[in-house]
């Protein structure tokens, strides 16, 4: 006997959170395979791309039997677990190579491949920093800077977030070429400085496996590789091997600076977009005496335009910017009022948070 009578919500929680990385189409059919390895009254689930592993584990007092351990298809055993009435008990038994399912007067059959075959992530952590922080701060800090992560990029240390650890303050710092997103955190102690570029894959994984709880979480950060431990959660992540660009020469400094509602400029925005080039999403800022005008058109010739009243009395303006890039900083900030600041036609924008230093956004401009 594998596992016998085990609730189906307790058994398809730690496969959720591994399961996350699984592809079905792998060139290794194994690692559409998650491993469930039972010792004791522990079960623990493993899953891997060879770039990301997650673990997982729950402690179950009711199993005895001998030890086992199988690898089996990840998303049938899923899709199979979420179809089963709640509060049902779930039976796993392995028979002739095969792993059996049973609830009740259903049963299902699903074809293993060996454990030992599975290619579980060696760790690769010499001389390796820890750092610990908090779940909620962590998650927050990755929401303030992940969408300006690139998307395959051929320059593919920007398809990433790179983390530094500097003294007293994680820095996370993310940018596709048209626009960088900064934000950093105080930490309770000094550290030795170090630096990794952490994978879009293993970013957004750990965004949706962080909670908001004041839990502490562990980093332990190498040259070629991170481990990151929560709850009963371990993540180990390859970093990506690359010079990030320099991230300080590229927020600028300026002195003209606009304070708005932060809702209340997404909004105006949100309003522009309908009517910008579906291609090129542009909107243009025409900064006039105590106004800012908000205008976007489309290839039918359609127009909108949003007047917003301010103090700006420097010379007038008129810049172009990709108006998702603008909305993206907005929308991801919860902060009451957001500060635009600006060069000249041909330089980019600054957001900031007023009275913030932690968070910076740099969006470049475009011709309209």
């Amino acid at each position: 006997m594998f596992i016998e009578k085990i609730e189906r919500d307790v058994l398809l929680k730690p496969l959720q959170v591994v399961i996350g990385i699984v592809e079905r189409k792998q060139p290794l059919p194994i690692l559409s395979n998650v491993l469930i390895e039972k010792t004791g009254s522990c079960l623990r689930f493993v899953a891997t791309d060879l770039e990301i592993q997650i673990t997982t584990q729950l402690i179950d007092e009711s199993q005895t039997g001998t030890d086992a351990a199988i690898t089996v298809g990840a998303k049938k055993l899923q899709d199979i677990l979420r179809v089963l009435p709640d509060q049902s008990k779930v039976t796993l038994e392995i028979l002739d190579s095969r792993l059996q399912v049973r609830v009740n007067k259903s049963k299902f059959s699903l074809q293993t491949l060996p454990a030992q075959d599975f290619p579980k992530v060696s760790e690769q952590l010499q001389h390796s920093e820890k750092v610990q922080i908090e779940q909620q701060q962590l998650k927050k800090l990755i929401g303030m800077v992940q969408y300006a992560m690139a998307q395959q990029d051929i320059r593919y240390y920007l398809n990433g977030v790179l983390l530094v650890v500097d003294g007293y303050y994680l820095k996370l710092i993310a940018t596709d070429g048209h626009r960088l997103a900064f934000t950093s955190a105080k930490l309770d102690r000094e550290y030795t400085k170090r630096e990794v570029i952490l994978p879009r894959k293993t970013v957004n994984e750990l965004v949706k496996l962080l909670a908001d709880t004041e839990d502490k979480i562990t980093f332990e950060l190498a040259e070629s590789q991170v481990k990151i431990s929560f709850a009963d959660i371990v993540l180990t992540s390859k970093v990506i091997d690359g010079k990030f660009p320099d991230y300080e020469r590229v927020v600028p400094k300026y002195s003209n600076h606009l304070t708005f509602d932060r809702m209340a400029i997404l909004q105006a925005l949100q309003r522009a977009a309908i009517l910008s080039n579906e291609k090129f999403r542009g909107v243009r800022f025409v900064l006039t005496e105590k106004n800012l005008r908000i205008v976007s058109s489309n290839s039918e010739q359609e127009e909108a335009q949003e007047d917003i009243e301010t103090d700006y009395h420097g010379v007038a303006l008129d810049i172009g910017f990709n108006v998702n890039y603008l909305m993206d900083g907005l929308n991801n900030s919860s902060a009451e009022n957001i500060t635009f600041s600006f060069g000249d036609p041909n330089s980019s924008i600054l957001i900031t948070l007023p009275g913030n230093d932690e968070f910076k956004y740099v969006v470049m401009p475009m011709r309209i």
